[in-house]
């Protein structure tokens, strides 16, 4: 079965341009990310012209609301067909097992992650909103209870990925963005590593924007990706 470890973050204004990468990519080498300033200007509209070209698409919009809304949200996304969507861990106990109940019996429920702490996020942000622990403390707690509540994962820093994996187990999906390509920009993330290092640490998804939506050539951008973290294609 085909499983391809590179998502690409969409982070677009507008459907035409999405579409027009779209039409640049292959499906059987990465997903797409829709997020929401793509999805609250085109709407779930996007997400079908996407899929109608082969893309499983992961719908991050981190709900973040309370236990019932959340978990009408999610069963929407799942009516929708999306591969992937998630919620955001600092909801709770009680919101992310709603949330994790309203898919079950979706005819294919997504996969339901949820978001630890962003990677934008350092430990001077964290003590401006009055938390004292450390990122990767936040992190181990938040995606511990996450597991706890029947959520297939969590989206993570890859400094934080060797951690999780360890304690949360094999099965436990990580999907990491802040990832950059040797030589590329940092642009706003505060914790990022190269593909190799984060599959290596025991990332399974990698989310990338720019390095490959900005390049001269998006495809071979992420054909070279893809051979440096060494699949066969």
């Amino acid at each position: 079965m085909n499983d391809p470890k590179i998502i690409i973050a969409l982070d677009y204004s507008t459907a035409a341009p999405a579409l027009a990468l779209a039409e640049r990519l292959q499906p059987e080498l990465c997903r797409l990310k829709v997020g929401k300033e793509l999805f609250t200007a085109a709407g779930p509209a996007v997400l079908e012209k996407l899929m109608q070209h082969g893309f499983e698409i992961f719908l991050d919009l981190k709900f973040h609301d309370i236990p019932n809304t959340t978990a009408q949200a999610c069963k929407a996304a799942a009516e929708l067909g999306v591969w992937m969507v998630n919620v955001h861990a600092l909801g709770g106990r009680k919101m992310l097992t709603a949330a994790a109940d309203a898919i079950v019996n979706a005819s294919k429920p997504p996969k339901l992650i949820a978001v630890t702490m962003l990677t934008s996020m350092a430990q001077e942000d964290l003590a401006d909103i009055g938390i004292q622990a450390t990122p990767a403390e936040m992190v181990l707690r938040l995606a511990t209870l996450t597991r706890n509540c029947g959520l297939s994962g969590v989206v993570c820093s890859a400094q934080e990925a060797a951690m999780l994996r360890k304690n949360c187990g094999t099965e436990f999906i990580l999907v990491t963005p802040g990832i950059r390509p040797a030589q590329a920009s940092l642009d706003d993330q505060s914790r990022v590593m190269s593909p190799q290092a984060a599959l290596q640490a025991g990332s399974n998804y990698l989310v990338i924007g720019r390095p490959i939506t900005q390049a001269s050539d998006p495809l071979q951008a992420l054909l070279n990706i893809n051979k440096e973290i060494g699949v066969v294609l």
